[in-house]
């Protein structure tokens, strides 16, 4: 491993010289400098930053603590951030959560015991107002930015996601300008303010269309693929006269879409379906999926704004970012008549 001393004989300069070069001290020669760079490039010389940080207290890490980095929506998150982290000089540490309380707290804990600089989150969903690691977390006056709407218990932090109540709002008038009456919906986790957000929407939705929700076609819909195929399972036997479905994410949509077309229901022929989130696969579903763009890499680069507002010692405002409704092969108007027998 080449150390400064290593660089400091071959330019034959002191190790300071060599140090305050390599951090652009302006109280060296420009020449100087520049020779020492170049030959601490040549050498392959790789700066020690965990050395730096015990000096300047700096670790130049930010963490995010996500559900998993799997979800379609949290990658391209992800991947704004850490474009937008390596422009700044930083480094990225990620940890998932699973939407587990106690892998959400441990989490926590580690990335401030690795004294990260700043903190992006989406919160796992819980029914408390309160929560003691939120708590802490304020306490420990970490700059921290939230991934999704503020729940009670980290009202306290900024905040950017996407403007839930309009995107169900539009998805479901949507269904209702096609001719659409017997709407159903899919609910996410009840604890998820993104999800009463959405539920709220398509209640205004049907509300300003002249329709009373009934609670009999709300199902609870989860957040996976496999969530959307037992609420299928569900919706068939106590609701089959819904002609259309709208669920509240793109992986439980398309759950129910591939269960639907299993038993040979046909979309939209038959039963209309639209997503939420417009993900990779709701374009290449199927049956090319309707959905509420969300905009996920606006979504990180608008976190890392706040965090940048943060870092400066200034206020953060949380931010809503407008969504609009990619419409495609899976709306149609309403089938005449019941489904087949057999479904």
């Amino acid at each position: 491993m080449v150390r400064l001393k290593d660089i400091a004989q071959r330019a034959g300069v002191s190790v300071m010289t060599v140090s305050k070069a390599l951090r652009d001290a302006p109280d060296v020669a420009e020449a100087t400098r520049a020779r020492i760079q170049a030959l601490a490039r040549e050498l392959g010389y790789v700066p020690d930053s965990l050395a730096q940080g015990l000096r300047t207290r700096a670790t130049r890490l930010f963490g995010v603590i996500i559900p998993a980095v799997t979800h379609p929506v949290y990658a391209r998150v992800l991947l704004a951030l850490e474009e937008r982290t390596h422009e700044l000089g930083y480094d990225l540490l990620c940890a998932h959560t699973l939407n587990l309380l106690e892998r959400e707290e441990y989490a926590i804990r580690r990335m401030l015991s690795r004294r990260v600089e700043g903190l992006f989150l989406c919160p796992v969903p819980r029914l408390q107002a309160e929560a003691r690691i939120y708590q802490e977390l304020a306490v420990s006056r970490t700059p921290v930015v939230l991934l999704s709407q503020p729940p009670p218990y980290c009202a306290q932090f900024p905040s950017a996601a996407g403007d839930d109540l309009t995107g169900a709002y539009l998805a479901t008038r949507h269904l209702l300008e096609l001719g659409h009456r017997r709407i159903a919906f899919l609910a996410g986790p009840i604890a998820a303010p993104w999800a009463q957000e959405r539920l709220d929407g398509y209640r205004r939705a049907l509300r300003e269309g002249g329709i009373e929700p009934d609670d009999r076609l709300i199902f609870p819909g989860g957040t996976t693929i496999e969530d959307g195929a037992q609420a299928a399972e569900q919706l068939l036997a106590e609701a089959p006269d819904a002609t259309a479905v709208f669920a509240s994410n793109d992986l439980t949509a398309i759950g129910f879409g591939h269960s639907l077309l299993d038993r040979g229901v046909r979309i939209p022929q038959e039963v209309s379906l639209v997503g939420f989130g417009n993900t990779l696969a709701a374009k290449y579903f199927r049956v090319p999926l309707t959905t509420v763009r969300q905009p996920k890499r606006r979504l990180g680069h608008a976190a890392m704004n706040l965090m940048s507002q943060l870092l400066r010692h200034q206020s953060a405002e949380s931010v809503r970012l407008p969504v609009t409704l990619a419409v495609r092969a899976s709306t149609a108007p309403p089938r005449t008549g019941p489904l087949p027998v057999g479904v």
